[in-house]
């Protein structure tokens, strides 16, 4: 599965490896990428070993809010 979310908080590079880091440390996640400028996150993922609310629930726990 492939999601991009809008992370509105998003504004450096210390934002970026922050949001990155948890995500990538999820198990299930096969790729994440922040777009800093588009204030996105593009994750692809394994619907069968994770859940979309736990790939929102690692960048919360960032302290960054998702909008839908």
């Amino acid at each position: 599965m492939k999601s991009t979310l809008n992370v509105p908080e998003i504004s450096c590079d210390h934002c970026k490896e922050s949001i990155e880091g948890a995500v990538a440390d999820v198990e299930g996640v096969d790729r994440v990428e922040v777009a800093i400028q588009e204030r996105t996150v593009d994750v692809t993922f394994d619907g069968r070993e994770v859940t979309f609310n736990r790939v929102v629930a690692a960048i919360e726990g960032q302290g960054y809010e998702v909008q839908s």
